[in-house]
């Protein structure tokens, strides 16, 4: 290891509140602006999370030390460096990359968590390889069958978490039933919700809507044994009416519903904006309307939610996306310092370990 503090983290071993500084390795190297914009992230997160946060850069140490330099970081006692020669395409197949780059920022940032020198693993890169390294090499928690991702939704005045975001795109009614348990963990400590209501996306709210799938799931959910505010069946329509805090539903569902969101929002954007700059009455009109619009994008701006956890698994994995610049790299460092502030993943075991005493099945 090349470190720029001469020390190491010190070992991460099992679950439980963290008394010291939260370690993450950050695969510094996968996303589609390289390095520059992970480190330019890093660095505003530093500056929020001072006290909270050592970060383990993953990548090459040339490029990476000339960025910290650049950012007045090289030789910050909160970051260390690891040098790796190889980086996985957004467009290789995961096991394949897995297998055949075992000296990428990806393999030997999850090698660290694994090996307990880091608390958790951040990942713009290739998802299908982070998810799959992720369950190989950090194992899900006993009783969880499949990981999920969840997502915090900006909304009006509410923020609310979609699981599962793409994890698992066939999920079976125990999978769902374990997203509203995760879901529900992760809206308790990313958004200080102290009884998330939860609720399963499908078709219509009456009894018996919904596949086969949805109907067994919903019927495990009602007799969750009070571990869950379970609301019920709900339609795409109440998603942005305050109205629900946790929406569980399949990977495949979720995931078209989240880029469906995200570029409904873009377009909403620039056509605002298209719109407003169409000629000098509007720009004017714009301008006198400034503070209403710097208002709506605070509310709206998914930047501070920029880092969706891989949820299920013995450690922390977060993903966020391949083109995410400085401001949804710094958001997913927060998320993943709340996480672990949290202990998240001892929180889930704890009621995995509860279900088991009364034995609830699919």
């Amino acid at each position: 290891m090349n470190a720029e503090t001469g020390s190491s983290p010190r070992p991460v071993n099992g679950h439980g509140p963290l008394s010291g500084p939260t370690t993450l390795a950050v695969d510094a190297m996968g996303g589609d602006h390289g390095p520059g914009e992970v480190v330019a992230g890093v660095a505003l997160a530093l500056q929020a999370e001072a006290a909270r946060a050592r970060i383990i850069l993953v990548g090459d140490e040339p490029q990476l030390k000339k960025l910290l330099a650049e950012h007045g970081l090289q030789g910050d006692s909160r970051i260390e460096v690891v040098h790796t020669t190889e980086v996985i395409g957004m467009d290789e197949k995961p096991v394949a990359a897995l297998k055949q780059k075992k000296d990428s920022s990806m393999v030997r940032a999850i090698e660290l968590v694994r090996g307990g020198q880091a608390h958790g693993v951040l990942s713009l890169g290739n998802t299908g390889a982070l998810m799959t390294g992720g369950t190989l090499r950090l194992r899900p928690l006993p009783g969880i069958k499949r990981p999920a991702l969840a997502s915090v939704i900006p909304s009006r005045g509410h923020r609310w978490v979609l699981i599962d975001a793409g994890a698992n795109p066939d999920a079976e009614p125990i999978h769902l039933f374990h997203n509203a348990l995760m879901g529900s963990h992760y809206a308790r400590c990313a958004l200080g919700m102290q009884r998330p209501r939860v609720g399963l996306l499908t078709i219509g709210t009456e009894e018996g809507k919904g596949s086969e799938k949805i109907v067994q799931a919903h019927n495990l959910l009602k007799g969750a044994n009070g571990l869950l505010n379970y609301i019920g069946l709900v339609e795409g329509f109440q998603l942005f009416r305050n109205e629900i805090d946790v929406v569980v539903c399949d990977g495949f569902t979720g995931n078209i519903l989240l880029k469906s969101l995200e570029a409904c929002f873009s377009m909403l954007k620039n056509f605002v904006k298209d719109e407003l700059m169409a000629n000098p009455v509007r720009m004017l009109g714009a301008a006198l309307s400034r503070g209403a619009f710097d208002a709506v994008k605070r509310e709206l701006n998914p930047e501070p939610l920029g880092g969706a956890p891989l949820l299920g698994l013995n450690r922390l994995v977060i993903k966020t996306h391949g083109s995410s610049t400085r401001g949804y790299v710094a958001g997913a460092v927060r998320i993943a310092v709340e996480t672990l502030s949290h202990d998240l993943t001892g929180a889930i075991q704890a009621d995995l370990e509860k279900l088991a005493a009364v034995e609830v099945r699919a």
